[in-house]
């Protein structure tokens, strides 16, 4: 159990939503399905890397914040739980490379961006997320976390496009990648009483990233809009979700107390599970974004017994 708490184990399943929304917005459906266990492997292992590996780093910190974590108790010991990092990270990084060289017309793609994922996560746990960018280092990663889901599609075939990735697999990168940034910052002083300024800016970005989702029907490819659910319908569907995260931010922000804020990140983690389902609803037949939301009965399941944040 404490390598589980180690791990942040319900949070793995919202790593494992961005792959596969991003995995049904180049392939529509979750085939072939050897492909996608790699790309899910790779994400899982770099996710829960690096949630080990912050732990690591954090020890002594966390023996005045956070005394009841498996490192600072001594359950767990330091160089045991840093092996089990290293170990992990190593595996994902490898699986990633694997899924590209067994599919996908960019065989080198999938590696590439396992690579800079690893890289992002070690930059993070390393120093980053002290300084004033670190929400932005948790949301290169969960960026380039959804992309490594589209990694095994094919190549944009037009112009502007970054790795083979067009404008509309950025956007929807993009919005995950931002609403996370603004769910980290949401989270910094969670240990202690946070500041209602910072926690409204927080808020602003993290629906700025809901916001950047909804422009996704302006940039998908004709043959895809409309397709599976209508625009507006999707549309409404998105803001009723944003409302409703806002909500929990809003009574966090009135009460910015240690226990509010925890609430209140761990429910936009959950959602964000919701949001990747609500990008597949977009792309994909309905069946598979159901999929998706399954993902949240683990997630809070396990939630009960093992912290998210």
């Amino acid at each position: 159990m404490d390598y589980l708490r180690l791990m942040r184990l319900p949070n793995v399943f919202t790593a494992w939503a961005d792959v596969t929304m991003g995995y049904l917005f180049v392939h529509h459906v979750l085939g072939p399905w050897h492909v996608f266990a790699w790309l899910a492997a790779a994400s899982g292992c770099v996710y829960t890397a690096g949630m080990i590996l912050n732990d690591v780093w954090d020890c002594e910190r966390d023996r005045h914040e956070r005394p009841e974590r498996p490192l600072p108790a001594g359950r767990i010991a330091p160089a045991a739980a840093r092996r089990w990092g290293w170990g992990l990270l190593a595996v994902g990084v490898v699986c990633g490379w694997m899924a590209g060289l067994t599919a996908g017309p960019l065989p080198w793609r999938s590696g590439t961006v396992v690579t800079l994922l690893a890289a992002c996560v070690l930059l993070y746990d390393g120093g980053l997320k002290l300084l004033v960018l670190g929400p932005l280092g948790m949301g290169a990663c969960r960026f380039l976390n959804v992309l490594l889901g589209m990694s095994t599609g094919p190549a944009w075939p037009a112009e502007p496009s970054l790795l083979g990735y067009g404008p509309p697999h950025l956007v929807a990168a993009g919005g995950i990648g931002v609403y996370i940034v603004g769910v980290t910052w949401f989270a910094r002083r969670e240990a202690r009483t946070s500041r209602r300024l910072a926690l409204t800016g927080a808020c602003a970005v993290l629906l700025g990233g809901v916001a950047l989702l909804g422009a996704l029907p302006t940039v998908l490819p004709p043959a895809l809009t409309g397709r599976f659910v209508p625009a507006h319908s999707w549309l409404l569907l998105l803001s009723v979700l944003g409302l409703v995260i806002a909500r929990r931010c809003v009574l966090a922000i009135l009460d910015p107390s240690p226990q509010r804020v925890r609430d209140a990140v761990r429910n936009c983690l959950w959602s964000l599970i919701v949001l990747d389902a609500a990008v597949a609803l977009l792309v994909s037949p309905p069946g598979w974004s159901l999929l998706i939301v399954t993902y949240l009965l683990p997630t809070v399941v396990l939630g009960q017994w093992i912290e998210s944040t």
